[in-house]
């Protein structure tokens, strides 16, 4: 008889180090490599605070620019040349910054150099900050932790509305005030930006009435970033949210009617209303999408608030201005059709008189400074025609480039171009809302790039 031999444990291959390619990679927190965009997104309100606003997209540049070059070789969406290019142009149009057209007055002095420069730091940051989230993988930072930021900067902005409605006297100094020589601080440009307040005091229905800023820069800047930002805080807490999410952002939307309302921005109505028929032609469900419409209109037009909207809609109150600088600002820019002028520059008269300055007899007569009116005739007077053709290019591409794209954040993003295309003609994109809009941009480009996050350099 023979005995079996006893069972062993089976002998297992000594364990090897993986090298450092095999390794599995971990899944990064957004909050440590995307950290220069959270703290935009979410620290908002703290930048403002400081006196830094929109600007911080300039300090938070710094980062952004020391964490591509370590990245290197990068990589750029299709496209992005014609933003280059009017980067470019700015430049150029350095060399007019000391001429004065027929029909302007005013020497070159110091506010119109600070004001080129900022702008010129802000289109150059810009360009950083796409190049910078475009070549964020995705698991550096998903995208719905983008929207999902950018939907915190809404509520951001909805509380900045409220304030404006329930304080509009609300202004404090910032530190960034405080220290700044008078020379620079004094110019009412840098002033508008480095100056917190809640509301603007406007005579638009005849009478002093409060329109929320807070916390951008200007009235219409709120409401251009508003009718940006509700939409992606639609698609990040509603559209890929649950049920806690859902309901809060009901909440958020019905609270935000009363500052959009009484903001009397004519432009972010109409905003709203392209947004809607959009939503409604490519939405996923046309017909839920219709129906809400028709009960959020119903319900607005049994409330107080449609009151506010009819003074607003009986009151042109800018028509005239808007008119006038239109007009001066096409006429000047074609004397300076390739490059422009730099700048702004003041015109002689207003919609009012021929004459120049405020008086007792005509208050609101003033020097409008050319280009206020638009980016587009920001660009024409400060770049020429060519500059302008550029913006639009490069706006009017992205929506040809990415309308195939039937995600929520691939329908969202091309109705944000779309959006940029109607305010250029009605708001100054700088600088909020044109952080806001390339942002949107990038948001795109990522989703066209895969599961990488890595777009195409083309």
């Amino acid at each position: 008889m023979t005995v079996p031999a006893p069972r062993t444990a089976p002998r297992t291959a000594p364990r090897t180090a993986l090298p450092p390619a095999a390794r599995p990679r971990h899944r990064r927190r957004p909050a440590r490599t995307a950290w220069p965009i959270a703290a935009f997104l979410l620290g908002y309100p703290l930048w403002w605070a400081l006196g830094l606003g929109g600007l911080s997209v300039v300090v938070l540049a710094v980062p952004m620019a020391v964490a591509l070059w370590r990245r290197r070789p990068l990589r750029a969406p299709k496209g992005f040349g014609l933003w280059a290019l009017l980067l470019a142009g700015y430049l150029v149009s350095a060399l007019t910054l000391a001429e004065t057209p027929d029909g302007t007055y005013g020497e070159l002095a110091a506010g119109r150099v600070v004001g080129y420069l900022m702008r010129l730091a802000v289109y150059v940051s810009l360009l950083i900050m796409v190049l910078y989230l475009g070549n964020l993988t995705h698991d550096e930072l998903p995208q719905r932790t983008l929207v999902r930021w950018l939907g915190v900067l809404f509520l951001t902005a909805v509380a900045g509305g409220l304030l404006g409605v329930l304080a509009p006297g609300f202004a404090f100094t910032s530190p960034l005030e405080m220290v700044l020589p008078s020379s620079i601080g004094g110019n009412p440009f840098v002033a508008n930006l480095i100056h917190p307040t809640a509301a603007q005091m406007q005579h638009v229905l005849g009478h002093a009435a409060p329109r929320p800023e807070a916390p951008f820069e200007w009235a219409n800047a709120w409401g251009s970033d508003v009718s940006v930002l509700v939409i992606w805080f639609v698609v990040g807490w509603w559209t890929y949210g649950g049920p806690y999410r859902r309901a809060a952002a009901v909440l958020a939307l019905a609270a935000a009617a009363v500052p959009v309302v009484y903001s009397l921005n004519r432009g972010l109505w109409i905003g709203l209303g392209v947004s809607a028929a959009y939503l409604v032609i490519r939405g996923g469900r046309p017909l839920l999408a219709g129906a809400v419409a028709a009960v959020a209109a119903s319900a607005f037009l049994l409330s107080p608030l449609s009151t506010i909207v009819a003074q607003r809609l009986d009151n042109p109150h800018s028509n005239g201005i808007r008119a006038f600088t239109v007009a001066a600002t096409v006429r000047v820019a074609a004397t300076s059709p390739v490059i422009g002028y730099g700048n702004t520059r003041n015109a002689y008269g207003s919609h009012r008189t021929v004459t120049t300055g405020r008086s007792s007899w005509c208050v609101e007569c003033g020097h409008p400074p050319l280009g206020s009116d638009g980016q587009l005739w920001l660009l024409m007077i400060s770049q020429g025609f060519a500059g302008a053709l550029l913006y639009v290019a490069f706006f009017a591409g992205a929506v040809r480039r990415y309308w195939a794209d039937r995600t929520p954040i691939g329908r969202a993003g091309t109705l944000v171009m779309i959006l940029v295309l109607l305010y250029m003609v009605v708001y100054d994109g700088l600088i909020s809302a044109l952080t806001l809009y390339l942002i949107s941009f990038a948001l795109l480009w990522r989703n066209a790039g895969g599961a990488s996050g890595l777009g195409e350099a083309r």
